[in-house]
């Protein structure tokens, strides 16, 4: 275990060759990094944010991996043969035999990995998958949620992990059995005094200690500007801040992150505008460096889709973000609309659904349909659930600045700007559906992956209640994304392939700079998690054996002379 080193070093100071050198400090990048050190392999991990985890560090840490060996701590069980008809029946058959057994086998095997190996603490949560009514579908234990997290345990890793966006200290866990209220102060207090970490920031902060227990250099601040295919591998050049440095490595894996941060990249390859909350520094820089070394892309404008609600002046790292919005539409007591005042969707659908029904075309418009949308909700929601991280309040005085109210639906409609008509009619019918505890448009609440997250104690449906008590509130609901899906086209064992599907000797990536293992669906809560880290164990598995085979030629050689 490393007892001295600092957890970051400065490039200029590493040995200018490596075996591995990773671009990128999320969990796509760290997994691989540790895979390959105790392959023994030289490592280091350049990071372009002066914080480091990227967009894990910001977000929720789940993980999903079908037939994990931790399912049976919470008495869940799961076969190869079920995850195998799941996963064939939620990505709609586009997944060949051979990648379904591929994501099965080597899921679970990186969660062992990590397990054994590593800090990394999962334990499985009871969310049932995202779509149940599929063969193959279970009702929990694929979804992992880290548990807290203390950073203290290496010197300077506190202050070196990304903070999250906005997501409270408390576990997943935690959270999903709050059923839509807020967390216990004292708790959250206690936890920001000591520095522990939860959800994404703990796996980050466990990933990072353990490259720091394995001896891995870290640098911050350092961006890879350049890189250059040689006859012993790649040039890397990294520039940080004045300065740059030329390392030479064996190998290399981008792991930088997507693209949604970059306006120019969103508007080339998207379908529609997304509001992203995700690291900031997510602006497709993977992406460029593997296209400028011929490297093939695919699935481009798929994305890790949720509804975001954007209160007024919420940035993160100085730029305009926002927060998941999927649980306020969830709960009882509200509804979405779009501009004809019309519902489009069932608001307690997975949130990676839902915010594809954003990109539909009006055929009458050929405008967006769903463009711009409003979360509509009454007085006795806003005394029950917070939203968007705003305290419950009885007293319209209370109501913050960016939340429009009014004291009437149609008068909430007027002062939206849609139509008023269309929002009192949407109104009455799904109050009358309310009242008998049935959505007869779309269903809502009449599944388990619906009623998770809905509030247990309103009956007979955890997600429907009628909106009849005045005033009435708004918040716009934008379609945001956790990251961009698409990317850098990989082989199973992260070998980055050209546009004549061969690989390219040496390069590796994983995590959202690569293109998406699940090809735009999203089977259950972790999944965007669950690819990094998959295709990530896969390549230090992969770098390692190339490491054997060497071994084995260079030992034969000896041999014979």
């Amino acid at each position: 275990m490393n007892t001295q080193a600092p957890l970051l070093s400065s490039v200029s100071t590493w040995p200018k060759r490596l075996d591995l050198l990773v671009i990128g400090s999320g969990c796509a990048g760290l997994t691989s990094a540790l895979v390959a050190a105790d392959g023994g392999a030289s490592v280091g991990i350049i990071e372009k944010a002066s914080h480091l985890g990227g967009t894990t560090a910001a977000g929720g840490g789940v993980m999903w991996a079908p037939t994990n060996h931790l399912m049976g701590r919470r008495n869940y069980t799961d076969t190869t043969s079920a995850a195998a008809d799941y996963i064939r029946a939620v990505t709609k058959g586009k997944l060949s035999a051979e990648e379904i057994h591929w994501y099965i086998e080597n899921s679970s095997a990186a969660v062992r990995y990590l397990d054994e190996n590593t800090r990394v603490d999962y334990a499985p949560l009871a969310r049932p998958d995202y779509h149940g009514a599929l063969p193959g579908a279970t009702e929990g234990g694929r979804g992992l949620d880290h548990k807290p997290f203390d950073p203290s345990v290496v010197p300077g890793l506190l202050e070196a992990v990304r903070q999250p966006t906005y997501l409270p200290l408390i576990s997943m866990d935690e959270r999903d059995q709050l059923h839509g209220g807020a967390p216990d102060p004292a708790l959250l207090e206690e936890r920001a005094q000591a520095g522990v970490r939860t959800m994404g920031g703990a796996l980050a902060s466990a990933l990072l200690a353990s490259a720091w227990d394995k001896g891995i250099s870290i640098a911050n601040n350092s961006q890879a500007t350049a890189l250059n295919k040689t006859e012993n591998g790649w040039e890397v050049e990294i520039t940080s801040g004045d300065e740059t440095t030329v390392i030479a490595a064996s190998n290399v894996v981008i792991a930088s992150g997507g693209f949604e941060w970059s306006k120019q990249l969103r508007n080339t390859l998207l379908k529609f505008p997304i509001t992203p909350i995700s690291a900031p520094s997510n602006t497709g820089d993977g992406l460029k460096l593997g296209m400028g070394v011929g490297a093939a892309i695919a699935e481009t404008s798929d994305i890790w889709g949720v509804p975001v609600i954007t209160a007024q002046g919420a940035t993160y790292d100085g730029q305009p973000s926002g927060r998941m919005g999927n649980v306020e539409a969830t709960l009882p007591g509200s509804i979405v609309v779009n501009n004809k005042g019309e519902r489009f969707v069932n608001e307690a659908l997975n949130y990676h659904d839902f915010a594809r029904v954003f990109g539909n075309i009006d055929p009458d418009t050929a405008e967006f349909a769903n463009l711009p949308a409003y979360l509509i909700m009454d007085a006795d929601f806003v005394s029950k659930y917070p939203v968007a991280g705003h305290p419950v309040f009885d007293n319209e005085k209370d109501a913050p600045e960016w939340m429009v109210r009014a004291g009437g639906i149609d008068k909430l409609a007027n002062e939206l700007g849609i139509d008023a008509e269309g929002l009192v009619a949407t109104v009455k019918k799904f109050n009358a559906d309310a009242a008998n505890g049935e959505d007869t448009v779309f269903g809502r609440g009449s599944s388990d992956e619906d009623r998770h997250l809905g509030d247990p104690k309103n009956t007979p449906n955890p997600c429907l209640a009628p909106l009849d008590s005045g005033p009435f509130y708004a918040v716009e609901l934008h379609p945001g994304v956790l990251g961009t899906a698409g990317g850098i086209e990989t082989n199973l064992h992260g070998q980055v392939v050209d546009w004549d599907g061969q690989a390219i000797d040496g390069l590796y990536a994983a995590g959202n700079c690569s293109a998406t293992v699940f090809k735009d669906a999203y089977p259950g809560g972790g999944a965007t998690i669950g690819s990094a880290i998959t295709r990530a164990y896969a390549v230090g598995q992969a770098i390692n054996s190339t490491f054997e085979q060497k071994k084995i030629d260079y030992d034969e050689q000896v041999f014979v002379g």
